[in-house]
């Protein structure tokens, strides 16, 4: 069951993902889960709002801690597309997040080629949740751009 509920978030965030591939920007897509509730679903706007924080995380972030009037998200879990950039684990990491759930490695500027601990300690971490899908849609979007 777990297993379902992990693949039915992933597929939310996916579905932010192609929001952003729609709008020409790079497909990576996040929602903020509270109790089995999605609370925030966001996507990249960085090209949209000309702003090189306002990645997908970093959104669902802001709009989580509104939903629930506070700065943690002690009892939330994230589902991103891609695996957090250092900045995004940082800002992860300082909403004290339960679980970090993503899809596709970020082989370049993933926060896992960082040395030290960017995410609080009790964060659960788990990657490759649909990770195929995900790697896909990135592909496509790049392959897109090189024609």
């Amino acid at each position: 069951m777990v297993r379902i509920l992990k693949k039915k978030f992933m597929k939310a965030a996916l579905e932010e993902a192609e929001k952003a591939f729609d709008k020409q920007e790079v497909p990576v897509g996040a929602v903020v889960v509270c109790n089995d509730t999605i609370i925030a679903r966001a996507h990249n706007l960085t090209e949209t709002l000309r702003d090189p924080t306002a990645h997908a995380e970093m959104q669902a972030i802001t709009a989580a801690t509104s939903w629930l009037g506070g700065k943690y998200l002690t009892d939330c879990t994230i589902y991103v597309t891609l695996e957090p950039c250092a900045m995004c684990a940082g800002a992860i990491g300082w909403s004290q997040a339960s679980g970090l759930v993503y899809g596709a490695s970020d082989e370049k500027k993933g926060y896992t080629k960082v040395k030290g601990d960017l995410l609080h300690p009790k964060t659960i971490i788990e990657q490759g949740v649909l990770e195929g899908e995900c790697k896909e849609l990135l592909l496509r979007f790049f392959k897109s751009k090189r024609k």
